[in-house]
């Protein structure tokens, strides 16, 4: 498993101080089952109470099967029947031996982790939307696009395009408000170390 790097721990406590006074006391931190995801977010949310953050596979990475760790370079030398498919359309690309598309169980573990979070909101009336609660996702790259897509309510296709215009900075905070059952984007803050 992977650690932060010191610029990641040095960025996790940014996290820590940026999105203190945007979510105030009652936030429900998330994380990936990755270490780096579960280092980041004990850093930044030191004082959370026993059981937090709760750890979830549904924000892991996109799984790439047999491609996992290899290098684009890698990748296309050794599946190039799969190369025009990762290039041009890489939201519809599934890596070989057992990998997820971005558009399939990426955007499907998306929608389970959104549907998780209202189970537990609404089985919890003490931190329900509407009374003060917060909730941080620390997750990765291919996650925080599908998160974005679903919660944007935007094809998942404009959204990959974006990002290749303007990659996602690690330690980024893309902030939501809830109102009336839809999600709208406010903030976008990206650290500057």
């Amino acid at each position: 498993m992977v650690g932060l790097t010191p610029r990641g721990f040095h960025q996790s406590i940014w996290l820590g101080r940026t999105l203190a006074p945007l979510v105030g006391a009652r936030v429900r931190v998330y994380t990936s089952t990755y270490r780096r995801a579960i280092d980041t977010a004990t850093l930044a949310f030191p004082g959370l109470p026993d059981g937090w953050p709760r750890r979830t596979s549904l924000l892991d990475e996109q799984h790439y099967g047999e491609a996992t760790y290899m290098t684009k370079q890698e990748l296309f030398a050794t599946y190039p029947e799969g190369a025009d498919d990762r290039r041009l359309r890489k939201h519809l690309w599934v890596p070989p031996g057992g990998g997820e598309s971005l558009a399939g169980g990426v955007g499907q573990r998306a929608r389970a982790f959104t549907e998780l979070l209202q189970t537990n909101l609404d089985s919890d009336p003490g931190v329900g939307p509407g009374v003060g609660s917060a909730i941080v996702a620390i997750t990765h790259h291919t996650m925080i696009l599908a998160l974005r897509a679903l919660l944007e309510d935007r094809p998942v296709e404009e959204v990959v395009a974006e990002s290749k215009a303007a990659k996602t900075p690690n330690a980024a905070i893309f902030r939501y408000e809830m109102s009336d059952g839809a999600f709208t984007k406010t903030d976008v803050i990206a650290p500057l170390i």
